[in-house]
């Protein structure tokens, strides 16, 4: 009776309720989630969270993505998060950017949020809570380096929940034109802001927003009222959203996420993991340049064997059968924007495009990060559950962006041999027949008559 009764109600009561006091650190501000394994998960639009902290005063609920959603250049190369690439990206309401695939943000967000990000060059165990020097009020942020000290209190860095065997950033400067990020070992570093880093958005919910159903564990996240739908049979694929699972293709590739609508009426989707081959991730080489198109190499294989092979026909009649794929150039300290745009204020598109059946993913698009640990928590032990893997996005003349196995985003040469996210739309009159769209029940889905 107990459990029923502290599993439904305000978001903030639940959390705090279902974690001992052995794994809660209240610094007068905020009361935190602390140790190695507290039951804070919560799915919301179609991602993973953690439940970092609950503000005393207001109740609001702060949220990080467990997995790195995505990874983009920081900024041209300030280590302010106030007029950055990486604040643009987050409060982009467009398909672009975070905001724009967020589900009802102003129902379930607070949108005047404060995020402090104040210079810290300390080293974890030295810090404290930052001072209000530097702050921006934002819908979405990124945890500061303080909130990711508090997660391991009583423990070592690495122990700490907030360690997802990943490498990602912070908003906190480090100095000028560096940040503070966390290393896969959960060690803290820092990095140039030029760079293209794992991005774990963070949002704050409101204090009203009740939880409905789970307990919290990451088999069973916390449900939030609003998102918690039902009997969806004879819905729309196009009217769910930016990382729902799919039933989708064949054998051991038979699990897709939903990227965007990026096309009016259609959904656009990859591959929840690279592609595998026997439990083996399958590698390829890119092609002759850095342009993607249907008959390189890589193109070639999607849209030929990949097709037949990975997709199958009882799949393929669900393919939209001609998709543009944006090819702009980006480099180091330069807006993921121009890999679509021919300028950071998005006033027309680029020209340089290819149109296939199947592409791949660009930078700073959705779902183009890591779902899994690359290295065991403390540790710098692969896990050999992520690998690398190529984006469409041109890094210059003569080597195109992937992403890493531990969530960062670079270049590699053509010869080299990453691994492959296959990236297409699925038509208009797509619907789904049954599940809810998370891991555990992934949508199934057919063509309506």
């Amino acid at each position: 009776m107990f459990e029923e009764i502290i599993s439904k109600g305000e978001v903030g009561t639940v959390v705090l309720s279902n974690i001992s006091k052995d794994n809660m650190y209240d610094d007068g501000y905020d009361t935190f989630t602390t140790g190695q394994y507290p039951n804070n998960y919560v799915w919301y639009s179609g991602k993973l969270w953690r439940a970092v902290s609950v503000n005393n005063e207001a109740k609001t609920v702060k949220l990080v993505t467990q997995w790195n959603i995505s990874a983009i250049n920081y900024s041209s190369g300030s280590s302010a998060f106030e007029g950055s690439y990486m604040e643009d990206w987050l409060n982009d309401t467009t398909v672009d950017g975070f905001l724009g695939n967020l589900r009802e943000p102003d129902k379930f967000i607070a949108t005047d949020a404060v995020w402090d990000a104040t210079e810290d060059d300390r080293a974890l165990g030295s810090i404290t809570r930052p001072n209000g020097e530097t702050t921006v009020t934002d819908t979405i942020g990124l945890l500061n380096i303080y909130e990711y000290q508090t997660s391991y209190i009583g423990s070592s860095a690495g122990n700490g929940y907030l360690n997802n065997g990943l490498y990602w950033t912070t908003l906190t400067p480090y100095d000028s034109n560096r940040v503070c990020l966390i290393y896969y070992n959960g060690n803290a570093v820092n990095n140039s802001s030029l760079y293209a880093l794992g991005t774990r958005p963070s949002i704050n919910l409101k204090p009203e927003i009740k939880i409905v159903s789970g307990d919290g564990s990451e088999e069973n996240p916390y449900r939030l009222e609003g998102d918690n739908d039902a009997n969806l049979s004879g819905t729309l694929l196009s009217n769910r959203y930016s990382g729902e699972y799919i039933s989708f293709g064949t054998g051991e590739n038979n699990l897709y996420r939903i990227v965007s609508h990026e096309t009016e009426g259609l959904t656009k989707i990859t591959s929840a993991e690279p592609l595998k081959e026997n439990g083996v991730f399958k590698n390829i080489a890119f092609g002759d340049n850095v342009y993607y198109f249907s008959t390189n190499t890589i193109g070639s294989f999607l849209n030929e064997e990949y097709l037949a092979n990975y997709v199958g026909s009882e799949n393929s009649g669900m393919i939209e059968d001609n998709t543009i794929w944006y090819l702009g150039t980006v480099g180091n300290g330069i807006s993921y924007r121009l890999a679509k745009y021919t300028d950071i204020n998005m006033s027309s598109l680029t020209s340089n495009i290819t149109n296939a059946k199947v592409g791949l993913l660009r930078i700073g698009e959705m779902m183009t990060g890591q779902f899994e640990q690359y290295a065991l928590k403390n540790s710098i032990t692969s896990t050999g559950l992520t690998t690398p893997y190529w984006v469409l996005t041109p890094f210059s003349t003569s080597v195109v962006y992937y992403t890493s196995s531990y969530g960062t985003a670079t270049a590699k040469s053509l010869t080299n041999n990453p691994s492959i996210k296959p990236s297409l739309n699925l038509k208009s009159n797509v619907i789904i027949t049954s599940g809810d769209g998370t891991l555990q029940n992934p949508f199934n889905i057919e063509l309506s008559n």
